[in-house]
């Protein structure tokens, strides 16, 4: 499972004594046991451990955008060093073709003929794509699919 990956590579960060591997896992993990915390459940599966690791990667993407454009590069080098360990641990991601492919089925699949179907679609297109495509692309595929 993702957790113990997870567990065993802090372990071997803070044997390695690589501080902004460490730092980047520890949050990893505390925001873990908050999400667990905050639904009341004992054990997490991989799609929740994803959807969290999803969460902070959007949160570091965010505040790259925010730092930029303040002018503090000094932030912007530290987000970015976290973006990539957190990368690490997501599935791989799904080609822009691969998922245009899979928009195309998903429209047929529901038959989608208007914009009003989109959230049909997305819902679709989410259930296959299983957290492997960015959903900025997805929702700009499936529009310009209805338009």
């Amino acid at each position: 499972m993702l957790i113990e990956k997870l567990a065993a590579d802090l372990k071997q960060s803070m044997l390695a004594k690589d501080a902004a591997r460490t730092s980047t896992l520890r949050m990893l993990k505390s925001a873990i046991e908050y999400y667990k915390i905050e639904k009341k459940q004992e054990s997490l599966t991989d799609a929740d451990v994803t959807s969290v690791i999803k969460k902070q990667i959007k949160q570091r993407q965010d505040s790259i955008e925010s730092f930029m454009k303040g002018g503090r590069t000094d932030l912007v080098t530290n987000e970015q060093a976290e973006l990539a360990v957190l990368k690490t641990y997501l599935p791989d991601e799904l080609s822009p073709a691969e998922v245009e492919a899979i928009v195309k089925a998903a429209i047929v699949e529901v038959g989608a003929t208007a914009k009003t179907d989109m959230g049909k679609v997305m819902k679709a297109v989410q259930a296959k794509t299983a957290g492997r495509a960015d959903n900025r692309l997805v929702s700009q595929l499936v529009a310009a699919s209805l338009a």
